[in-house]
């Protein structure tokens, strides 16, 4: 790579974190270049030397969205393993579906937590996006996180039916989303946990 375009990659990259910034605190829905480029000290015409186009960013934007979920979900298991490994040197049996809920338990808290309101909103306005008969640069967002988040659960979930397994990941994902729109519309915390862990 050569001088320029290490110079380019790297604006490429920072305005991406900038932009996520924006849009986790103003949206995507309305997203124009002009204010963009003025909260993120740059211009439209750079952003589209850098990016291509408006729908070519957005789309950089969701996946750089989708990198946040993932990792979060990666570092969740990886915890859950090493205390399962911990456990097993002192302990035997127990249910798996005990890993299973607690998976569920801690990815919830971490979603439900206020400073990550702008992200679940920015997740819920791409996802409706998405499924609008001509979705555009939201086009796959919503099926590739409803594939994302069943596999990640489908992973965690033990052994046994995997019709049965499908059934209760679909509920999870379910009852995952639903609560967390009702955690933007001002829901407890607390109390939509509580309904969470009760209807797995």
């Amino acid at each position: 790579m050569n001088a320029k375009n290490a110079t380019g990659s790297a604006r490429r990259t920072e305005l991406l974190e900038l932009a996520y910034a924006y849009t986790l605190e103003h949206g995507l829905a309305n997203l124009s270049l002009r204010p963009l480029a003025a909260a993120t000290s740059t211009s439209p015409r750079v952003l589209l030397y850098l990016f291509g186009s408006k729908g070519e960013l957005v789309q950089e934007i969701l996946a750089r969205a989708r990198r946040d979920q993932l990792q979060l979900v990666a570092e969740v298991t990886e915890e859950l393993r090493a205390e399962a490994g911990a456990r097993a040197s002192s302990e035997s049996g127990g249910d798996g579906l005990d890993s299973y809920h607690e998976l569920v338990r801690r990815l919830w808290r971490w979603v439900a937590a206020p400073e990550r309101c702008g992200t679940v909103r920015l997740f819920f306005e791409a996802y409706a996006l998405s499924v609008r008969p001509h979705p555009g640069p939201w086009r796959g967002f919503a099926e590739q996180s409803v594939r994302d988040w069943t596999e990640v659960l489908l992973r965690a979930h033990p052994a046994g039916s995997p019709d049965l397994a499908a059934v209760r990941v679909t509920r999870t994902l379910a009852l995952l989303r639903g609560l967390l729109l009702h955690r933007l519309a001002g829901g407890d915390p607390d109390h939509l946990e509580e309904a969470l862990l009760a209807a797995l």
